[in-house]
């Protein structure tokens, strides 16, 4: 059983930070990819997850971050 799954979207990365207690709704989806991002960059500084996850979980977001960019829910 891997203690990091593999993720593959958005939502895969939320229920990530959430195991650390950290919940994102800022209003509007382009800033909550955004942030996500920023708090990843936190966990992996202070080394609470290992380099795979945090590359993964990278990947991940800046996929959603593009195609979000592209085409805008709100």
């Amino acid at each position: 059983m891997q203690l990091y799954p593999t993720m593959y979207t958005y939502y895969d990365v939320l229920q990530l930070l959430k195991r650390f207690g950290t919940y994102i709704h800022l209003g509007k989806r382009l800033w909550d990819i955004e942030l996500a991002a920023t708090e990843v960059d936190r966990l992996h500084e202070l080394r609470l997850i290992p380099d795979d996850t945090y590359a993964n979980a990278k990947i991940v977001l800046r996929h959603a971050h593009e195609q979000e960019a592209k085409h805008p829910l709100i």
